[in-house]
């Protein structure tokens, strides 16, 4: 073979989407020698769907990703046109930032970032197949018949595994529009092992902002105080704009009733099962019969054009059929549709394949982020490219893994809730499947993750910079008012009160005024001094289970052997393997019982 056609590198990342950016990014921080393939350099960081980063739970991923050393924070702070903290009246582990990216200013700022950074190659490649060797990944083919080696190849092939789009009676193979399927792949992947399995997921309408009538709509401003999402941002300047509300009407419910018939969902058509929290209006109407009206956000795509996403009205429904549909919303009856909805079904690997570091259980070497697992949202594949980007370099290194447990981040929560329980729809991070989220808060990320990034070489100068002066900050504050009192309590006992705030400590105390402490560290006070007991609570919870739940389960470990343990227990945990006690307690079906039998068992050894 000539070395025209053979490329050698450290990591390959597969696929140049959210997950995909981040792996390559984190693996060349690192000292990897990376290359990033995708089948369109014009792709890059693409926004397939909504164009937003963050929301409920999400936005503490981006804020994770962002302490972590990761992109998708900055460049939203960077793109963003309208920011929003969403449940801001609620207590602060609900807190959740939210942006509306310009798609268009995202995917640019993404792709310069990733050009730009040094031991990172981005290639336009068609990749066909995995190679291996003795059960070890050594690199990847790609149409041509060049071949690229490597020690570690991370797939994120988001919605292209031999992927179709729905519209109506009509299929298109691709994963998303004007874009086609990735078929080598999914073969390759059976012939190793692995199973598959099939998923759909939806999008609506985009229509021109030209034709909508915003005076029969509601008005949705952003913050009058936009926060940023990174850590590294200072303040967001550019001006924000508004998106709308409007609803559907129980005309159009009844006219979507009458072509059920013609639904690909609903004829068969679509197999895979597609996400139940996030339904398209079809799916709507037939679920929530007694509701005459659902929610339609009208979300501008950018500054440069005029084209508008109708968030709430995902659809696979025939042409003829959203066009009556899209007419008959208050506001839209002129609207001109520029792309139609359409679903798409694609082949996902179920994510109980994995170890908690991202790489396959049936491949050393090969590693899955994003849709691949069954997930879906862009924050949830960042959160998973980043961790096995980290992996795949740590691993060609030589250096010992990093995985985050699920008291120290979402992050942790999403690998483990995927590689334990699987998925049998299209998974997504809510702050409910976080049992300590009053520690996980989107406000204090930095304070759990950035440390962890600087041990680890990640994160730059910079960040451990501004993160150390931010610790510095907090500890004078904390022992400022710990020391000074006011009618016989410290000024940390007055601030446990819940109609207690930093203002009214000023008034109590004028030398805590002079020391002008910064807005973020004065609410991190707060939070902290008035959640203090529960935060004691959750912590001593943590330290207790960790007694139990940190003991390691040796990796060759024989389920089979142990009797004591019910045959279903022993079934489930010999094809899973759990690296410890806590995650075995995690698997779906085990029982307090099974668990007692195994630490019994595990300890007198």
């Amino acid at each position: 073979m000539s070395r025209t056609n053979f490329y050698q590198f450290d990591v390959i990342v597969v696929g140049a989407g959210h997950a995909g950016t981040e792996a390559a990014l984190a693996s060349a921080r690192l000292g990897a020698r990376t290359a990033l393939l995708t089948m369109s350099c014009d792709t890059v960081g693409q926004m397939s769907c909504n164009p937003a980063i963050g929301g409920i739970a999400k936005g503490q991923i981006v804020r994770e990703i962002d302490a972590l050393g990761g992109e998708m924070g900055q460049v939203i702070d960077a793109t963003g046109i309208q920011f929003r903290m969403l449940n801001s009246s609620k207590g602060p582990a609900m807190h959740s930032p939210r942006a509306q990216a310009d798609k268009k200013a995202y995917q640019f700022e993404m792709k310069w970032r990733v050009e730009q950074q040094q031991q990172l190659s981005l290639r336009q490649e068609l990749v066909e197949g995995i190679e291996t060797e003795q059960s070890r990944v050594t690199g990847i083919r790609v149409a041509g018949g060049s071949t690229y080696s490597a020690t570690a190849v991370v797939l994120t092939t988001g919605t292209f595994l031999k992927a179709v789009m729905h519209t109506g009676k009509a299929t298109t193979e691709g994963g998303r529009a004007g874009e086609k399927a990735a078929h080598g792949i999914s073969g390759n992947l059976r012939e190793l092992g692995f199973d598959l399995k099939r998923f759909k997921t939806g999008t609506p309408a985009r229509i021109n902002g030209r034709t909508i009538d915003f005076a029969r709509c509601e008005r949705q401003p952003g913050d009058e105080t936009p926060q940023p999402f990174s850590y590294l941002t200072d303040q967001i300047r550019q001006p924000q704009m508004d998106c709308h509300l409007t609803v559907t009407t129980p005309e159009v419910h009844e006219m979507i009733r009458e072509n059920l018939h013609r639904a690909p969902m609903y004829t068969g058509q679509i197999d895979g099962a597609g996400p139940r929290y996030c339904p398209s209006i079809e799916d709507k109407v037939v679920r929530f019969a007694d509701k005459d009206s659902h929610q339609i956000f009208l979300e501008p795509e950018g500054r440069n054009t005029l084209e508008y996403y109708c968030n709430g009205i995902s659809t696979s429904l025939p042409r003829d059929v959203q066009q009556r549909m899209i007419h008959g919303i208050p506001g839209l009856e002129n609207a001109d549709i520029m792309r139609f909805g359409y679903a798409v079904e694609y082949d996902f690997a179920p994510p109980t394949q994995l170890h908690a570091t991202m790489e396959t259980r049936r491949v050393a070497g090969l590693y899955f982020a994003g849709q691949i697992n069954g997930t879906t949202g862009y924050e949830e594949a960042a959160g998973q490219g980043l961790m096995a980007g980290i992996n795949a370099a740590l691993k060609v290194a030589g250096r010992p893994e990093f995985v985050l447990s699920r008291n120290q981040a979402y992050l942790g929560v999403l690998i483990d809730d995927l590689v334990t329980k699987g998925v049998d729809e299209p998974y997504r991070m809510f702050t409910s499947r976080a049992e300590y989220r009053l520690l996980l808060r989107q406000d204090n990320a930095d304070r759990r993750l950035t440390p962890l990034g600087t041990q680890l070489g990640i994160v730059c100068e910079e960040r451990t910079r501004r993160h150390m002066q931010y610790e510095a900050e907090l500890e004078r504050a904390f022992r400022l008012i710990a020391h000074s009192r006011y009618q016989g309590a410290t000024l940390e006992e007055w601030l446990r009160r819940p109609e207690i705030s930093w203002k009214n400590v000023e008034e109590f105390a004028p030398q805590v005024k002079e020391e002008q402490f910064s807005p973020r560290c004065i609410r991190q006070i707060e939070i902290e001094s008035q959640y203090a007991g529960y935060i004691r609570r959750q912590e001593a919870e943590i330290a207790r289970l960790e007694k139990i739940d940190g003991i390691r389960i040796p990796d060759a470990f024989d389920f089979a052997g142990l009797p004591q343990l019910r045959m279903e227990a022993r079934e489930k945990l010999g094809k899973l393997k759990p690296a410890d006690v806590g995650q075995a307690s995690r698997v779906s079906g085990i029982t307090p019982s099974d668990i007692a039998v195994l630490v019994m068992y595990l300890k007198s050894k």
